[in-house]
């Protein structure tokens, strides 16, 4: 069973992300993680790293981690963009029924993380998804300094681009719950 983690990386914050919610996925017996991008709009697209999504990925995938770099408190406009997009498969119900979880990456601790995984989870309630966050009972949530909220995993770059042990622990921890709950319900 797939599970489809669709991001947006300009920096590469986001993308480290979307690594360790695979590797969580990936940790759960029968699980396979799919790596997919959304382009970028100016069209400005690394020379390497992982394919494009099509609606396919979407349609067939049994759970959905979504990830968006952070502007203005929001998910990236491209983000945005493909999820208005996907108004086809909303209207047919296509995704309806599958869990789903939310990253984000900022520039500061104070840049926006909750703001911008609740705007990410709207439209993927519109299509019927599951909607899963971090629970308490992971340890790293309740003394992390960095980033991770109970919403969805978080990464806060300030002056250190490395995702922080704790924001690694609480991504894959999410990779992990998403697969748990898709294998759950297959």
């Amino acid at each position: 069973m797939d599970i489809l983690i669709l991001y947006y990386s300009r920096s590469g914050n986001t993308e480290a992300l979307a690594r360790q919610a695979a590797r969580g996925v990936e940790q759960v017996e029968g699980m396979t993680a799919r790596l997919r991008r959304i382009p970028c709009p100016d069209g400005q697209q690394p020379a390497d790293g992982d394919p494009e999504v099509s609606v396919d990925d979407l349609r067939e995938c049994s759970g959905l981690l979504l990830g968006s770099p952070t502007y203005f408190g929001g998910m990236a406009s491209a983000v945005k963009r493909f999820l208005e997009d996907t108004s086809g498969l909303w209207f047919r119900g296509e995704l309806s029924g599958r869990p789903a979880a939310v990253f984000t990456s900022t520039g500061s601790m104070h840049g926006g993380q909750e703001t911008t995984l609740l705007s990410m989870i709207v439209p993927l309630i519109h299509h019927g998804m599951l909607i899963t966050g971090i629970p308490y009972q992971q340890p790293a949530l309740a003394h992390t300094q960095t980033g991770g909220t109970p919403y969805g995993a978080s990464h806060t770059a300030n002056d250190h681009p490395q995702l922080s042990r704790d924001e690694r622990e609480l991504t894959r921890a999410l990779g992990a719950r998403v697969a748990t709950i898709a294998r759950q319900l297959a």
